[in-house]
């Protein structure tokens, strides 16, 4: 094989790992640097566990896609916006694509094999939680819920990592997280709501109809109040509810780009949603960084 189909091969892969698109890498990311840095209390998080799980998110969000892609190839081929991936024009076979996610997944594991054994324990309904999402598209009224416990396992195990267990406080982190997905993706949803009804699957833009708009940002509320509830039990300081209260006007922001279900403002939206992690975990950042300096 020559070198430029070589080449054309591994840009094939990484097109369909959405290598190419890290906004998934990011979504996941946040709300696992969340639990790493409030897991270490008045400390900063270990930076070997940091990389850790840095790599473990971009190699098990890249599983996510191929078993994704794997799961849709029969429906991507009637949506607009997927039409030409990989697996829906045939580009890459179906065999390849299990080979791929079980390689990335698999080197997911070795990452974690110097962590606490509970850290282990828990990457197993991790990988199922991730290979099982695109078949809740079939019969669950809301996928996007199932997608905020599979994006949002990180949580538990960044606690394990760092304390050896999982507390009250991880679980509330996880929930916070779910809200948050259930949000965004159901802007993200909104994009392809007429092809998802033409083929048949399930979402939760579907499922709340002319109520899309409320739900969404009645999701943000939940997860903006729930995060600040752990910070209330947990006596968290004043830049954490300042990074809360950036996070609530991104929030609003959202509102007015969705509230006309303009598809291309949805997806705005849904891109968006980095910015809003990203606020929280600074908040946290900056609330680690106050305990450390005094």
């Amino acid at each position: 094989m020559k070198l430029a189909q070589v080449w054309a091969r591994i840009d094939t892969y990484e097109r369909l790992m959405r290598l190419d698109r890290p906004i998934g890498i990011l979504l996941l990311l946040w709300p696992t640097l969340w639990a790493l840095w409030l897991a270490a209390g008045r400390h900063f998080p270990d930076w070997r566990v940091v990389w850790i799980f840095l790599l473990g998110t971009v190699l098990m969000r890249s599983a996510g896609c191929v078993i994704n892609d794997y799961a849709d190839r029969d429906f991507d081929g009637h949506v607009s916006r997927t039409r030409d991936r990989p697996l829906a024009t045939g580009t890459v076979s179906t065999r390849e694509a299990l080979l791929l996610a079980t390689a990335l997944s698999g080197l997911a594991f070795l990452l974690v094999l110097p962590l606490d054994r509970l850290v282990r324990w828990l990457s197993v309904p991790a990988v199922l939680l991730a290979a099982s999402y695109p078949y809740t598209k079939r019969f669950f009224a809301i996928p996007q819920a199932y997608l905020g416990v599979a994006f949002g396992f990180g949580i538990p195990m960044a606690y394990a990592a760092i304390q050896g267990t999982v507390p009250l406080q991880a679980w509330l982190l996880l929930v916070a997280n779910v809200f948050w997905t259930v949000a965004y993706d159901t802007e993200y949803a909104m994009v392809d709501r007429e092809d998802d009804l033409k083929i048949g699957i399930r979402t939760s833009a579907i499922t709340f109809g002319r109520f899309d708009v409320a739900a969404i940002m009645l999701c943000y509320a939940a997860m903006l109040g729930v995060l600040a509830y752990a910070g209330y039990i947990y006596r968290f300081g004043m830049f954490f509810y300042l990074g809360i209260c950036v996070a609530a006007g991104i929030a609003v922001y959202h509102y007015a780009l969705i509230r006309n279900r303009d598809p291309a403002s949805c997806f705005k939206a849904f891109l968006h949603n980095n910015w809003l992690g990203a606020a929280v975990f600074a908040g946290i950042f900056l609330d680690t960084l106050s305990k450390v300096m005094l």
